[in-house]
């Protein structure tokens, strides 16, 4: 089977045939706004890092059903009439794309990207949109919540022989860089997006030499500059560390530096405290100790608590496989949909109430305090509100329990959407992983520690507008059927 690089079928089925039963129709021109969002924090969490944007963005430019996907098309059960492959044969998307910067701290039901368009293409974009977002977002947000149990020291990332096939691997390489990791030990990823690759030994090394002396004094001498050496393949005490101090001293007559010793099984609090002790004894008071071995937050932070002496930490299958919580569970819903040339708001009603989407095309500000420079809530209002662009006092109140509520007058509010995509051009230029890295500490920043701390964070509001949550309650009244 050859490769698919096209990824414009990379949709569900029901994609298409809604899209042939509005064409059926005469509807695939109606204009329709929807709204992708998450319903819960993952991982416990009290934030979530966006993350997923410049691959939607290719994915958009890409767009075009070739003749491989309009023959595949045409093979179908559905029998699509030719008249329907021939308006896939000139689709090109032509809407609009309301996105969050990539490492934009988000939160629960709020918009991440807003989509417009006709009901044709942004019905088509739905299931990749989500498959990006998701994945990438859920990375992100475990990446940042690793790297934030100690922001000091060095995170890489380790997780591709682990990772659900190449492209998780690669993608989620770049969601950590965003988060905070340093670096990652994928070289395509390195390639693809200029995130720093880096690499030690395998225990297969000391094990195809005679000694463990000599394979640690092999590759000493063919990679000088960058000598982190696996002490753990027979005993981390009594073998690696000592033979290691060995090698190091060698370096040393030749005027170089051992970087790292590197462990990788075994109690790792007890071994980096007494590796470290043979290190500083030996005069090597300058070689780091890198640590891995199925490491996560939780793991790193006992590990702190024990005193571990690990200056740098190597993470793999815990982070890019998201292991306690593999998937974001984000969706994508119809907010408001042309009816008669007039944008009429829809809404979703559910028994689970968790469910019920808040109607209407909206936007998010992000409300800072004018006294504090902290984050205060997100606000989410209709697209033709006016009161918190113009500075006006508003109102905060929980969406759930509304007699909780206070007045701020003295704020800054920034709007969260950027566009993207304008008529089906692209209007954004995308930022530098750097620069997304930047923003990303920018934005915790932001933030009181209590909405960052990895354990019972606090809660932080998200709001709707007084306009937005009396339009919700109306159209669920509505709707009530009892």
């Amino acid at each position: 089977m050859s490769s698919i690089p096209n990824l414009t079928l990379h949709t569900d089925k029901y994609q298409i045939n809604m899209m042939y039963a509005h064409w059926k129709n005469g509807s695939h021109r109606q204009k329709a706004v929807f709204e992708a969002f998450f319903r819960k924090l993952p991982f416990g969490n009290g934030y979530a890092v966006f993350a997923g944007l410049q691959r939607l963005i290719d994915y958009v430019h890409r767009l075009k059903f070739d003749e491989p996907a309009l023959r595949y098309l045409s093979e179908q059960e559905e029998n699509y009439d030719e008249g329907f492959l021939e308006e896939l044969k000139a689709f090109r998307f032509g809407g609009a794309i309301y996105a969050m910067e990539e490492g934009t701290l988000v939160f629960a039901n709020e918009p991440l990207v807003r989509v417009e368009g006709t009901i044709f293409e942004t019905q088509l974009i739905e299931t990749a949109l989500l498959n990006f977002i998701n994945y990438q977002t859920l990375i992100a947000t475990k990446a940042s919540r690793i790297k934030n149990v100690s922001p000091d020291d060095t995170f890489l990332e380790f997780g591709t022989r682990r990772a659900q096939e190449a492209d998780a691997a690669v993608w989620g390489a770049r969601a950590s860089y965003i988060a905070g990791f340093d670096a990652t030990s994928n070289v395509l990823a390195g390639m693809m997006f200029g995130i720093p690759s880096k690499g030690t030994h395998a225990h297969s090394w000391v094990q195809g030499h005679a000694t463990e002396q000599e394979a640690f004094d092999t590759f000493a001498e063919a990679l000088p500059n960058q000598v982190t050496l696996l002490v753990d393949t027979y005993h981390t005490l009594k073998s690696g560390v000592p033979h290691a101090i060995r090698t190091a001293k060698k370096m040393e007559e030749q005027g170089k530096r051992m970087q790292a010793i590197r462990l990788d099984s075994g109690d790792l609090a007890y071994l980096s405290i007494k590796a470290r002790k043979m290190l500083d004894e030996a005069g090597l008071e300058y070689v780091k100790i890198v640590a891995s071995n199925d490491l996560d937050e939780n793991t790193i932070l006992n590990l702190k608590a024990q005193g571990a002496r690990i200056d740098t930490w190597g993470v793999g299958t815990q982070l890019i496989t998201a292991a306690d919580q593999p998937s974001l569970g984000g969706v994508y819903k119809l907010v408001a949909i042309e009816e008669n040339g007039v944008m009429v708001p829809k809404i979703k009603i559910s028994g689970n109430p968790e469910k019920v989407s808040t109607p209407g095309w909206k936007d998010v500000y992000r409300i800072i305090g004018s006294d504090t420079g902290k984050a205060i809530a997100d606000y989410i209002v209709l697209h033709d509100e006016t009161d918190v662009q113009e500075g006006r006092k508003i109102k905060l109140f929980d969406p759930v329990h509304p007699y909780i509520y206070k007045y701020v007058d003295e704020y800054e509010a920034v709007k969260l959407l950027k566009p993207v995509f304008e008529d089906g051009k692209q209007v954004y230029e995308v930022p530098s992983l750097e620069e997304m890295r930047a923003h990303h500490r920018k934005q915790l920043n932001l933030f009181w520690p209590e909405y960052l701390r990895k354990l019972n964070p606090e809660k932080y509001a998200v709001d709707l507008s007084t306009k937005t949550w009396e339009m919700k309650m109306k159209m669920i009244e509505n709707f009530n059927f009892g």
